[in-house]
């Protein structure tokens, strides 16, 4: 994990709660923009920024369960932690079931938001990994020709180069020929590498699809 380029994002309607948070972030020589509304913070929010996002549950305007329902619906977008007082305690669970990493309740121990602070930062640090990888098979992906993405997509499941020939009313070499481009444009190392690519694929599309 990389701190350096991750931004701690406070969104909280009390200017003490801010600064003293913007504080205990900065002593540990993490970045921090602090917010005085979700409006404020949706203003400016970049879904390419690391980092996460320390919410208060109760604010004037959106609340910060509507903010977490909102930043869902992006692709990428920080992990929430929720800071809430005792009465909220209902709320924040149901934040914590809709994905937040964790909830503290105020007034808040330092370590213990700071665990959750670089637990957090951890858990986008994968996701960002996971989408960046994501995005470069993709990328591999579009370089193959209509041919090339039939030919594969028989490979993974298991046909014989010589079935796969007489499915497509090709020879034989001309199926080892594209078989071999697809290996170099997807940059697999062996079939098994190529059936991993694919699944990943597949996967964020499922996903994509159920969200």
């Amino acid at each position: 994990m990389n701190t350096n380029t991750s931004t701690i994002f406070i969104v909280d309607d009390d200017t003490q709660v801010r600064q003293a948070l913007a504080l205990l972030m900065e002593s540990v020589g993490l970045k921090v923009q602090t917010y005085p509304s979700a409006d404020v913070y949706l203003e400016q929010f970049d879904p390419e920024a690391p980092g996460c996002l320390i919410l208060d549950v109760r604010m004037p305007g959106m609340s910060g369960l509507e903010l977490q329902a909102r930043l869902a619906a992006e692709a990428m977008h920080p992990p929430v932690i929720i800071i809430t007082g005792h009465g909220d305690v209902p709320m924040a669970v149901r934040a914590v079931q809709a994905g937040a990493v964790d909830f503290i309740e105020k007034p808040f121990n330092d370590q213990a938001l700071l665990d959750s602070v670089h637990r957090a930062l951890d858990l986008d640090a994968r996701q960002r990994g996971r989408a960046s990888k994501l995005a470069e098979v993709q990328s591999r992906l579009a370089s193959l020709t209509p041919r090339e993405q039939q030919v594969m997509k028989m490979v993974v499941t298991g046909k014989r180069n010589k079935n796969i020939a007489l499915e497509l009313s090709v020879s034989q070499s001309t199926v080892e020929a594209h078989r071999a481009k697809v290996m170099e444009k997807m940059q697999a190392q062996s079939l098994s590498d190529l059936m991993r690519m694919v699944l990943s694929l597949e996967d964020s599309s499922k996903n994509s699809g159920s969200g």
